[in-house]
C-alpha cells in the first residue's frame, strides 16, 4: 500500500493499442492529444501548428480530412510531424482510404457513417495494411436518428449503444485496434456515458468534454468531467476541447493529469491567490514565471507564496520555493530548506536560473541511473 493511499488511483484495465509509436491503454501513460485548426491542405501552416503543439508536450495530434486536398497534403504533414497524426474522417470512406495510405497513424471515424458493410470492410483493409488504429468517435450532437427516436434524447444509454454498434461493425471485420470516445458538451451526460462504457468494453477510452467552451469555461468543464473520470481510473488518452489555440489544449490537459498525479511534465507551480500581506506582486510574478518556464519538461515543483503564513510550509513540499518578506527581501528554499535571500529586482531571473539548474540536475541523475541499469 502507498504511504499516501488517499492519492492512489486504480486504473481501469484495458487492452493496449498502438497509435503510431505511441501506446494507448493497458499500462501505458495517459496520453494528451489536440487537434489542429488550420486548413489541412495548407501543409506549411498545419505543420507549424503541430510543431507548437509538440513543444507544448502533445503526444498525438489530429487533423481534419474533409476533402481530397486535405488527404493530399497529409503525407507531407505526417513526414514532418514528430508525433503520430490522426486523420479525422466523418462521412466519405474514400478519405479514410487516402489518409491510411498517406501515413495516418489512426483514423477517427464512425463506422456507421461510412456506409455499407463493404465500405467498412475497405476501410478496415486499408487500416490493417497501413498499421492504422481506429478511433470510434460517438458524439451526443450527432447521434443516429433511430437512437434518438428510441431514447427521446441524447442520454448515456444512447451514447453507449451507439458505441457498441460501431464496435460490432469493426469486430465483424476482425478489427480490434480501436479506441472509443462517447463525448458530450453536457458534463453529467459525458461522465455517465463513459462510466457505463467502461464497464461494457475492454478497449482504451479516449476522454473528452466536447465543445467545452473558451479557455476558462472550457478548462473548468473539462477538468470537472475528465478529472472525475481519471480520478476513478477511467481514461487512456485525453483531448481538452477549447475555443483556444491547440497548444493551450495541450497545456490544460497536462495540468489536469499533473493535478491528479497521473503524469508529470514540467514545473508544477504552487502559488497563493495573494492578499495585503504579500511581500511581492504574486499574481504578476506567477504569470511571468509560468511564461518563462514553459520550456522545462523535467517534472519538478515550485512554490510562490507572498508571505510567511503558509509560505514555509508549502516550500517544504516543493523542489524550489520563494516566500515574500519585508523591504523587498524574500526567502528562497531549496529542497524544502531555507537557503538564501533574493531582492525584488532579481527575483524572477533568479528563480528561472534555479529551476533550470534543478532540471539539469534531475536529468543528469536520471541519465546516470539509466546508464547504471543498462
Amino acid at each position: 500500500m502507498s504511504i499516501r493511499p488517499w492519492r492512489d488511483i486504480a486504473r481501469r484495465p484495458s487492452r493496449q493499442i498502438m497509435v503510431g509509436n505511441v501506446p494507448v491503454g493497458g499500462d501505458a501513460p495517459v496520453t494528451v492529444q489536440t487537434m489542429t485548426n488550420t486548413p489541412t491542405e495548407d501543409a506549411a501552416a498545419t505543420i507549424d501548428q503541430i510543431r507548437r503543439c509538440e513543444e507544448a508536450g502533445a503526444d498525438i495530434v489530429r487533423v481534419s480530412c474533409p476533402d481530397v486536398a486535405s488527404t493530399a497534403a497529409l503525407g507531407q504533414i505526417v513526414r514532418a510531424a514528430k508525433v503520430p497524426i490522426v486523420a479525422d474522417i466523418h462521412f466519405h470512406y474514400k478519405r479514410a482510404l487516402e489518409a491510411a495510405d498517406a501515413g495516418a497513424a489512426c483514423l477517427r471515424i464512425n463506422p456507421g457513417n461510412i456506409g455499407s458493410s463493404d465500405r467498412v470492410a475497405e476501410v478496415v483493409r486499408a487500416a490493417k495494411a497501413n498499421g492504422c488504429a481506429i478511433r470510434i468517435g460517438v458524439n451526443a450532437g450527432s447521434l443516429e436518428k433511430d437512437l434518438l427516436e428510441k431514447y427521446g434524447e441524447p442520454c448515456p444509454e444512447a451514447l453507449v449503444e451507439s458505441a457498441l454498434d460501431h464496435i460490432k461493425l469493426l469486430q465483424d471485420h476482425d478489427f480490434h485496434e480501436y479506441k472509443v470516445a462517447v463525448k458530450a458538451s453536457d458534463v453529467f451526460l459525458a461522465v455517465a456515458a463513459y462510466q457505463q462504457l467502461a464497464d461494457a468494453v475492454d478497449c482504451p477510452l479516449h476522454l473528452g468534454i466536447t465543445e467545452a467552451g473558451g479557455l476558462i469555461g472550457g478548462t473548468v468543464k473539462s477538468s470537472i468531467g475528465m478529472g472525475s473520470l481519471l480520478w476513478f481510473g477511467i481514461g487512456d488518452t485525453i483531448r481538452v476541447s477549447l475555443s483556444a489555440e491547440p497548444e493551450e489544449e495541450v497545456r490544460v490537459g497536462f495540468e489536469i493529469l499533473k493535478a491528479l498525479g497521473i503524469r508529470n511534465r514540467g514545473v508544477r507551480v504552487v502559488s497563493c491567490p495573494s492578499c495585503a500581506r504579500q511581500g511581492f506582486d504574486v499574481i504578476r510574478t506567477v504569470q511571468a514565471l509560468e511564461e518563462r518556464l514553459q520550456h522545462i519538461r523535467t517534472p519538478m515543483s515550485l512554490s510562490v507564496l507572498g508571505c510567511v503564513v503558509n509560505g514555509p510550509g508549502e516550500a517544504r513540499e516543493t523542489d524550489i520555493g520563494i516566500t515574500g518578506g519585508g523591504n523587498g527581501k524574500h526567502m528562497v528554499y531549496l529542497s524544502g530548506v531555507t537557503d538564501h535571500h533574493v531582492q525584488d529586482t532579481d527575483m524572477i531571473e533568479h528563480i528561472v536560473r534555479l529551476v533550470e539548474a534543478k532540471a539539469a540536475e534531475i536529468e543528469a541523475i536520471d541519465a546516470a541511473a539509466k546508464l547504471a541499469a543498462a
